[in-house]
């Protein structure tokens, strides 16, 4: 009996390594759509940018937002939306008025104009709808700062939303305290199906290891003293040191080559974009694909 389990697991992983292996081979196209989105009323046009892969089958869809005030198709969303069709998804970065922060009320209602389930002019309607999707498999979700919000935030208005990575993650931006919304217990995403990833020195959380590692913890509910706090299934956090960066510089933008924030959104940091650190963009999209059916 105990030897027939072991078969099954055995061949279950021998069929899942080929699946992505192929589902990383085949080729790609891309995509572009719109929705309606805003921050209340959901009624002005924004942009929808994407990969599928290039078969008659079925996929799960991943969804990806930027930051404030950066273009929606930079060079991390398209890295990230990359990542995710190679991995056999109905991948997109979705454009969101993004140009203001805002309180728990204002990204609540940037969340939901994305992904509101009932409403047929949503993102995640579009996404859903197309040919190569198949939403009843799973959505998986991840965005840097403002976008981080809006991905921990998307179960709330769409049950299908399975897990969020964030980077640039926390409950607390400059004056702007989101604990009400986002901390551990204040949304429909549970903290085991979140992983945050955050530099050192993160000015809008204070710019301290101390200060960022607090906000982690209120945000997913895992205590830990060091800088890496990951549960059994990958959920938890990670905070990027200075020496761990390229540029020797962790901050909010960590995953940029050089500059900071004030750096180019196009330029990526390597190490993020083709290393296999826990705060690389590949072993965080890996994460995600555990909680979708292929």
């Amino acid at each position: 009996m105990k030897n027939t389990m072991v078969a099954k697991l055995v061949m279950a992983l021998v069929l899942s390594m080929a699946w992505s292996a192929s589902a990383q081979a085949q080729p790609l196209t891309s995509f572009t759509t719109t929705y309606k989105g805003g921050s209340g009323t959901c009624g002005t046009t924004y942009n929808i940018q994407g990969k599928e892969p290039s078969s008659t089958l079925k996929y799960p869809v991943f969804i990806y937002m930027v930051g404030t005030s950066e273009t929606y198709n930079n060079g991390s969303a398209l890295a990230a939306v990359d990542e995710m069709a190679g991995r056999g998804y109905v991948a997109a970065t979705v454009q969101y008025p993004s140009s203001s922060f805002g309180d728990c009320t204002t990204l609540s209602a940037r969340s939901k104009c994305i992904f509101d389930s009932t409403s047929a002019s949503s993102a995640v309607a579009a996404l859903c709808s197309r040919p190569a999707a198949d939403c009843s498999k799973g959505i998986v979700v991840a965005g840097f700062s403002q976008g981080s919000i809006l991905a921990i935030l998307a179960k709330n208005h769409d049950t299908r939303v399975q897990a969020a990575y964030g980077m640039g993650a926390g409950v607390q931006y400059s004056f702007y305290d989101l604990r009400a919304c986002v901390a551990t217990g204040k949304r429909a995403l549970p903290s085991d199906r979140l992983r945050a990833v955050n530099g050192e020195a993160d000015s809008f959380m204070g710019s301290t290891e101390s200060s960022v590692r607090g906000q982690l913890q209120e945000l997913t509910g895992r205590s830990c003293t060091g800088t890496s706090c990951f549960a059994a299934n990958g959920s938890g956090w990670y905070i990027v040191k200075h020496a761990e960066a390229s540029d020797g510089n962790a901050d909010h933008c960590y995953m940029r080559a050089s500059g900071g924030c004030n750096g180019s959104q196009n330029s990526l940091d390597q190490k993020w974009l083709n290393g296999t650190y826990d705060w690389s963009v590949d072993p965080n999209m890996q994460w995600l694909t555990g909680f979708t059916q292929r």
